[in-house]
């Protein structure tokens, strides 16, 4: 009887580890693979934007390293694995070029910028810009 005990008290501890690997660890390494396969990818010519959120152009390859153009004439070596994605004219805002100056396409034309919650959930109102 002893060892019938065990193994079922074992059981729920095996469903759990089951759980957890198809939940979490199996989908991060599909994502984990994805991303290698994105960045090996590369070309020169695409647009890309890094982990922190630089839009640049890949002017050259270098093995592990990527030389990018993040203005006209300005280049910048990065390594692989900070390209974050490779950005194509439809993932870009408004459906053109990407928005580089880093106010999220915003403009000053005198319309109004609602921000709909505060931090805890609660409606705020809106602010003119």
């Amino acid at each position: 009887m002893g060892s019938g005990d065990a193994f079922t008290s074992l059981v729920p501890l095996i469903l759990l580890f089951v759980v957890f690997y198809f939940l979490i660890i199996r989908p991060q390494r599909k994502r984990q693979q994805e991303q290698i396969r994105m960045q090996n990818s590369l070309t020169p010519g695409s647009r890309v934007m890094t982990t922190t959120g630089l839009f640049a152009n890949v002017v050259a390859i270098d093995g592990d390293d990527v030389i990018l153009e993040i203005a006209p004439g300005v280049e910048s070596r990065w390594v692989k694995a900070a390209i974050g994605r490779v950005v194509t004219p439809a993932a870009a805002p408004g459906g053109g070029e990407s928005d580089e100056r880093g106010d999220g396409g915003a403009e000053e034309t005198g319309s109004e910028r609602v921000d709909s919650t505060d931090g805890d959930g609660k409606e705020t109102g809106g602010a003119k810009s």
